[in-house]
């Protein structure tokens, strides 16, 4: 594809660093001519210097025949308008902005193509906010990602010994919980001091304690499939209840407000070291959640507030070595939990399997909802895991078994590469734009997938990707064609 990134911040950074790694043809606009310069060196893509809404500078890099504009500078405004431009006078056919505040909605008239002319909008808070809620509502995983409108969910884990799957082989962790619905589709396993590696998955492979274990499963069994992986039989499940943040920022004011709303479970204390934004905080949320002026790195404020009763520790801040510090501090001080963002790709790769239990990424927690837009075929949803090297994917079954193929045929008999894991097939969803809603009141089928199973059209399959370049040959493999036999 031909695309076209506005703005070469993070966010635009990392969807460039994505989307060069798959040979797409990247020009990236930004007015600042030594970031574009860094961003030139470092990767193959063009830079122009100049300003988003500029007709001449859109024209510079290619807009009369591109496929795709991904809007991400700094302020909304020169999204929104960049994208009006594309549409009205490029004819380009997707454009995707992102927008901060949230008083967008795509499907508003205003976004519209007699608006501004957008086809879907990206939001890094919410998707920061919504990555982090489901980790506290499934405490035991690293990420959950999910798929079908939530239907069926991705979730990795770390296998922990004597939890009950950890020492069993694949194979026999099916025959022993035949009722329990789930596929393991990938284990990283760390061997001496190199870099987790990844494991291949059949009958014989055997479950071991560190894995970090990639499986899919039906929502409503997630929770009973991660007890399996990461919670000895005698050890009751442990719901997050006290929530420590480090950071004041949009994200932590997001996902407090939520928390705060959902349910009186929750009791959540904000450490912010700016009275300030103190101030702005505390007349933002309700009373019950707790705003503490002080350092985010503050031993002594720490104990005070008794992080060791802490079942989850989010350090939020804009600073990565402030979060990875605090994270560190709060984890030796008897936090159970602790989540660090981190926005550099190389701080993040040093601490994946730290003291930190999770080094998020924002943009990797954004990334899947731009590249669903760059996938070819009927792909309803990515995501982009192990750090923008593993990719999930769902993708639709489209055609008959004349111009399909894949529709009518065994999944024994498709000819997909080795490494590549069909992990569940979703029947029976509405072929609307909104998965969510029912059809007829008929709840639709998580099936888990055997070599005989046979794929139908309209069939919803999730596949595992190891590595992205797999990623061609399985939307090859799905394209309809007008003359297949």
């Amino acid at each position: 594809m031909k695309i076209i990134i506005l703005g070469a911040g993070r966010v635009g950074y990392s969807v460039a660093e994505s989307l060069v790694s798959e040979r797409n043809d990247i020009t990236v606009i930004d007015t600042d001519a030594a970031r574009l310069a860094e961003l030139q060196d470092r990767f193959d893509l063009r830079g122009v210097v100049g300003n988003g809404i500029d007709q001449q500078v859109l024209a510079e890099a290619g807009a009369a025949d591109t496929d795709l504009l991904i809007a991400c500078a700094a302020q909304d405004e020169t999204n929104l308008v960049c994208c009006k431009i594309a549409h009205m006078v490029f004819g380009i056919p997707t454009r995707v902005a992102r927008v901060r505040s949230s008083g967008f909605d795509v499907n508003q008239p205003l976004m519209g193509p007699d608006g501004f002319a957008v086809d879907a909008i990206i939001c890094p808070e919410a998707s920061l906010t919504r990555y982090i809620r489901k980790l506290i509502e499934y405490p035991d995983s690293l990420q959950v990602r999910e798929f079908a409108g939530g239907r069926a969910c991705l979730s990795s884990v770390r296998a922990r010994a004597r939890a009950p799957a950890v020492g069993m082989r694949i194979g026999d962790l099916r025959l022993h919980n035949p009722d329990l619905g789930l596929r393991v589709v990938a284990i990283y396993r760390r061997f001496a001091d190199e870099p987790d590696r990844f494991v291949r998955c059949d009958g014989a492979t055997r479950i071991e304690p560190g894995d970090e274990v990639f499986v899919l499963a039906a929502r409503e069994h997630l929770q009973e499939v991660l007890n399996a992986f990461h919670r000895p039989s005698d050890q009751p499940a442990r719901a997050v209840r006290r929530i420590l943040i480090a950071g004041g920022g949009q994200v932590s004011l997001q996902l407090a407000q939520e928390l705060a709303a959902e349910s009186d479970q929750f009791i959540i204390k904000i450490i912010e070291d700016d009275p300030r934004r103190c101030e702005q905080l505390a007349a933002a949320l309700p009373s019950e959640v707790l705003v503490l002026q002080g350092s985010h790195t503050d031993e002594d404020l720490f104990f005070e507030e008794n992080v060791e009763e802490t079942d989850l520790f989010l350090a939020l801040t804009e600073d990565d070595e402030n979060n990875i510090m605090a994270s560190l501090l709060a984890k030796r001080m008897g936090a159970s939990r602790v989540l660090a963002l981190i926005n550099r790709r190389s701080y993040a790769d040093l601490m994946h399997g730290t003291q930190i239990d999770i080094a998020l990424s924002p943009a990797q927690a954004m990334l899947g909802e731009f590249l669903a837009h760059v996938r070819k075929g009927d792909v309803q949803a990515v995501h982009s895991l192990r750090r923008g090297v593993a990719e999930a994917l769902e993708i639709v079954a489209r055609g008959d078994r004349k111009n399909s193929k894949v529709v009518g045929r065994k999944v024994g008999d498709l000819k997909l590469p080795p490494e590549v894991h069909i992990g569940l097939i979703i029947r029976g969803l509405p072929d609307t734009e909104d998965i969510r809603a029912q059809a007829d009141g008929v709840e639709p089928e998580v099936i888990i997938p055997r070599s005989h199973s046979v794929i139908e059209s309209n069939d919803h399959v999730v596949f595992f990707l190891p590595n992205k370049r797999l990623v061609q040959e399985v939307e090859r493999l799905f394209r309809v064609s007008a003359t297949f036999f």
